[in-house]
């Protein structure tokens, strides 16, 4: 197993690490091989959203190192009433949901990335493990791209319970009531 090191990133180091970010992103989610280019319509799409992501109230990003290697991260934010996201998330989210979430009790997570050489080594879940470790909330939801398999496993795993589609973009959410 490779050793991999989490760190957590400020707002600004966040901001600086995107174009690497963008890359992971890419070869996780981009097309089969990690052919996307460079300034494909996913990488555009994806920065956009990262953009808009960092400026969110209580953002909070951990990403995993192993040596030179970005390996993966996770990146999310507090829910707060007026929240983009949290409105468009509005249909799918069970009435108790988003009465926490107008509390500020709700946090999403809206990207997770892990390369495919450091998946299955525990890494989605120790990102996770960090990044909530200072949020003291009680529901945690995660948007992911619909029908990504890699995705969905880990949060079945995790016992996520899948709401259903919101967006534009298009995503899923993915429902958890309690710590992490």
């Amino acid at each position: 197993m490779t050793e991999v090191f989490l760190r957590r990133l400020t707002r600004w180091q966040a901001e600086q690490q995107r174009e690497s970010i963008a890359n992971v992103y890419v070869e996780c989610y981009g097309p089969p091989g990690g052919t996307g280019e460079p300034g494909g319509a996913d990488r555009k799409a994806f920065l956009e959203r990262f953009e808009r992501h960092v400026q969110e109230p209580d953002f909070d990003m951990v990403t995993a190192d192993s040596g030179a290697v970005l390996a993966g991260c996770l990146y999310g934010f507090r829910g707060t009433r007026g929240s983009a996201l949290l409105e468009s998330l509005r249909d799918v989210l069970p009435a108790d949901v988003a009465g926490r979430a107008a509390v500020g009790r709700l946090f999403v997570l809206t990207e997770l990335m892990v390369l495919p050489d450091y998946r299955l080594e525990g890494v989605a879940t120790r990102l996770r493990d960090l990044l909530l470790s200072r949020h003291m909330t009680d529901v945690v939801v995660a948007a992911v791209p619909p029908g990504d398999g890699v995705a969905h496993e880990v949060l079945r795993a995790w016992s996520y319970t899948k709401l259903g589609e919101f967006g534009p973009p298009q995503r899923e959410a993915w429902l958890r009531v309690g710590p992490g």
